[in-house]
């Protein structure tokens, strides 16, 4: 398209520009709009009885005394919605168990129904006036309950005899997925020079976000629509389900999204509870609101992680490696469900291999069956735990077989010129320099002035450990389509909407940028409206996809808009459209001195505006790519191990706003360090309770840890060539690397004191009680 983007305002707000995020001020200034601000007139409050057993069932429900106190709207049970006809919610698809048959999942229904198969599972819905009068009236219902065996060990749950959550699933197996050759595994195994083998626990994390859950359903004046006011990142996705489960066409359901206080990932798709809400609210006619409190989140939001594994490496004499064997079991708790089973079985697996140039591999993962609440995505979803596992091999097989960390990755590393490159999982990397970019990695974190610094904590009393990961992650939910639609108005402001979702990532700050480079207007002449199931339907943000596939849309969207107004403006002009050019906000006509600005165009339109709604498509995920390097200091006489350095370089293709990208890496790089070191939710194995059922139990990252001096910096010299764009997914690439960094560093510590033997026995979190006792070893 001929237009011309070189006035200076593009240059100041256009992408590549550290734009100030737009969303901020009125965030800042308490003028947020988040689901809970919203009080619609006879709002109603409801409040959840949930499972005190992580096994039982149900005998019965009485419900009569709640019914009878003060305020009291509507009490309903799992048998009330199994009798309205309100369907279970879909479990896991695409499958397979042991004996060939397709996976399978307990029933899971928006409240229980007959059985509980965790603490926490919602069993009856309380609606009231206020939610003083609901939580009262809820501690008045009786549910009457018979125990069942149980297990929330996932090694126990798997074991021969164990308490079987589902009979359709004998050995709780709920499905299992093989990949590569076992054949081939094998024989290149027996010819290996060196095997490095780990039994490695990704352990069980919750999201955490600032604002929890909240949903308010109602019903709209005059279409008597369902109307859900929602934080979600997911509003079309929880909106098909909710539909699917009650029974309401698409049309009659609208999910709007205001202000989110954070996903990562927790918040995608529908839970029970929003399915609950809306019937709720559908039955009585009324304005009915759920807030989460803390406790619940612990208890019944999708936990992650959760995984253990025996993982092999067999490598030649040169250290070239020549295989890899790895088998998981992946505690997906009560229910498995589509997105939990997918991560472990399949989307981790597609990153498994990382940068490394490995083609025979044997990969077995199983999806077990615990009374523990179901795990989902998490960020990152299923690439963590995959690299997290391969960066500890490869820095195990470096101190066993006595080949320099770097040197061993440099030996194995997928070259430039090999890509386009298949991985055994029949994935296809477009780009990638991983040595490049871990050469900077190296020149960044100062690598060869290690030795001094380690030194000097030798000299007070503490170890010093270098770790490093170098990998790749995949990006994109595997849905590469998205639609915008843009309208230009004659009041002087464009107006963009797009069905990626807003969650304080500042994706509508990239988008607005994006906006500016085709239209050469003033940012603040571009509305960025999300979150909108009326407006549009989309994917929504997951995977890390909201910029190259939302931004390549709103890309294509606003070319295509400027194409549509120059062949309006031609009209006007009664010139040839190829005559037309466009620069900055005007349509000029070559060789004459016409002009017509764009937004008065706008005015002369019938319907008062320019509209293109606009769907496109990219070819295919994005693999972004970096070099993580952190540096520890463990104070022996406690174990207390303190990140004192924390530095990467990332590839992650053209950046359209270094600023937010920055936040997106060091923010991911927290999270990543608070699994490393801190994180953990524990069932007690004996009684099936959550032990880490709140901030009072469950240890995170504090202020002290943002306070480490991270180190940043984007390589941008290999463009993604899945999208128009160049860009490549950012919103989880810290998280992936942060954990093998801080956990490679703590080992390498141990190696330095002497302690080598127990480095590859290192778990996370790497607690102060769990680094002190391995120290005494």
């Amino acid at each position: 398209m001929d237009h011309d983007t070189t006035s200076p305002d593009p240059l100041r707000f256009g992408s590549g520009q550290a734009v100030r995020r737009l969303e901020d001020q009125a965030l800042l200034s308490g003028a947020g709009r988040y689901t809970d601000d919203v009080q619609p007139a006879g709002l109603t409050h409801l409040v959840f009885v949930r499972s005190p057993y992580p096994h039982a069932r149900i005998v019965s429900v009485d419900a009569s005394a709640a019914l009878e106190m003060p305020g009291v709207v509507g009490i309903l049970s799992g048998a009330d919605l199994d009798e309205a006809g309100v369907k279970p919610m879909p479990g896991t698809a695409g499958f397979k168990r042991p004996d060939g048959g397709p996976g399978v999942s307990p029933p899971r229904r928006a409240l229980a129904h007959e059985r509980v198969r965790f603490v926490g599972e919602p069993v009856v819905a309380v609606v009231a006036e206020t939610v003083e009068q609901a939580r009262n009236a809820a501690e008045a219902v009786f549910v009457d309950y018979e125990e069942l065996p149980m297990v929330v060990d996932l090694a126990a749950a798997a074991a021969p005899g164990a308490p079987q959550i589902l009979d359709e699933a004998p050995g709780n197996i709920a499905a299992e997925a093989r990949h590569g050759s076992v054949e081939a595994t094998t024989a290149a195994f027996a010819q290996a020079r060196h095997v490095v083998a780990l039994d490695i626990v990704n352990q069980r994390v919750v999201a955490l976000t600032i604002e929890p859950r909240v949903v308010l359903a109602d019903i709209e004046e005059g279409t008597g629509r369902l109307s859900i006011r929602m934080s979600t990142q997911m509003p079309s996705g929880v909106r098909n389900s909710v539909c699917d489960a009650i029974g309401l066409p698409k049309e009659q359901v609208r999910v709007v999204v205001g202000d989110v206080g954070g996903g990562f990932g927790m918040k995608t798709g529908a839970y029970p509870e929003d399915i609950a809400v809306a019937y709720c609210a559908h039955v009585l006619q009324r304005p009915v609101k759920w807030v989460a409190d803390r406790s619940e989140e612990f208890l019944s939001s999708a936990h992650g992680r959760d995984v253990a594994s025996h993982a092999e490496l067999a490598l030649d004499a040169d250290g070239k490696i020549l295989a890899l064997r790895i088998h998981s079991l992946a505690n997906v708790g009560a229910y498995a469900t589509g997105t939990g089973v997918a991560i472990q079985l399949l989307i981790g697996p597609w990153v498994q291999t990382s940068v490394y140039d490995i083609q025979t591999v044997d990969f077995h993962f199983q999806a077990v069956l615990t009374n523990c609440a179901p795990t989902g995505a998490y960020r990152g979803a299923g690439r963590p735990e995959a690299i997290f596992m391969m960066e500890r091999l490869m820095d195990e097989a470096a101190r066993q077989i006595g080949i320099d960390r770097v040197e061993l990755r440099r030996r194995n590393f997928i070259r430039p010129e090999q890509m386009p490159y298949t991985n055994p999982m029949k994935q296809v990397y477009d780009t990638g320099q991983f040595e490049k970019v871990m050469d900077q990695g190296l020149a960044l974190a100062d690598w060869s002035g290690f030795e001094t610094r380690a030194a000097q904590s030798k000299a007070e009393g503490k170890l010093r450990g270098l770790g490093i990961a170098t990998f790749l992650e995949w990006t994109g939910g595997n849905v590469f389509e998205e639609r915008v639609t843009v309208a230009v108005k004659p009041d002087g402001f464009i107006e963009v909407f797009s069905a990626v979702n807003a969650m304080g990532q500042g994706i509508a700050t990239s988008l607005a940028q994006l906006a500016v480079d085709v239209f050469g207007v003033p940012i603040e002449k571009v509305r960025v409206i999300l979150g909108d199931t009326d407006r549009g339907d989309g994917f929504g943000s997951a995977g890390s996809r909201s910029l190259f596939t939302g931004g390549s849309a709103m890309s294509i969207g606003a070319e295509r808009t400027v194409d549509h107004a120059r062949q309006l403006a031609a009209k006007e002009f009664e010139a040839a459209a190829e005559d037309v050019r466009y620069a900055n906000g005007s349509f000029t006509v070559a060789g004459t001195d016409l002009k017509l600005g764009l937004f008065e165009l706008a005015g002369k339109q019938p319907d008062g505006q320019i509209f293109v709604d606009s769907t496109s498509t990219v070819s295919g995920p994005t693999w972004p790519n970096g070099c993580h390097i952190c540096e520890v200091e463990i104070d022996a006489p406690t174990g207390e191990v303190t990140v004192v350095a924390y530095s990467s370089v990332n590839d992650v293709g053209r950046v359209v706003n270094p600023m937010i990208v920055r936040g997106q890496l060091d923010g991911g790089a927290v999270q990543g360090i608070g699994q490393a070191l801190y994180e953990r939710v524990v069932y007690d194995s004996e009684t099936g309770q959550p032990v880490t059922g709140s901030l009072m139990d469950y240890a995170v990252p504090r202020a002290e840890v943002s306070e480490v001096m991270f180190r940043t910096e984007m390589d941008e010299s290999t463009p993604c060539k899945n999208n128009p764009l160049g860009v490549k997914g950012v919103g989880e690439l810290g998280t992936i690397g942060a954990t093998p960094a801080v956990v490679n560093a703590v080992a390498d510590a141990f190696a330095r004191a002497g302690l080598a033997a127990q480095a590859p026995k290192l778990q996370m979190p790497l607690s102060s009680a769990r680094v002190w006792q391995a120290l005494q070893a």
